[in-house]
């Protein structure tokens, strides 16, 4: 397939996966390395709640408040 056909069915939303090698692919800046924080109960009550809220594990919560929390970091650096 050349290129033009790669891009066109991907701007037209059509499967493009079996043009891809996944064996090779990886995500930019996506690799994980483990840490260990201690959090007060509290914390991990209100956490927990919200996890459950939401129906996603409380690493999730964690991962998304923390995420937010970086980017408007940065967001309001930049302004």
């Amino acid at each position: 397939m050349k290129t033009e056909e790669f891009d066109k069915a991907f701007d037209d939303g059509s499967d493009i996966t079996p043009f891809l090698d996944l064996n090779k692919a990886r995500r930019i800046k996506q690799q994980h390395k483990r840490v260990n924080v201690d959090f007060p109960l509290w914390m991990i009550d209100s956490l927990d709640k919200e996890a459950t809220r939401l129906g996603v594990s409380r690493q999730s919560v964690i991962k998304v408040w923390l995420g937010e929390r970086i980017q408007q970091h940065f967001l309001e650096k930049t302004i």
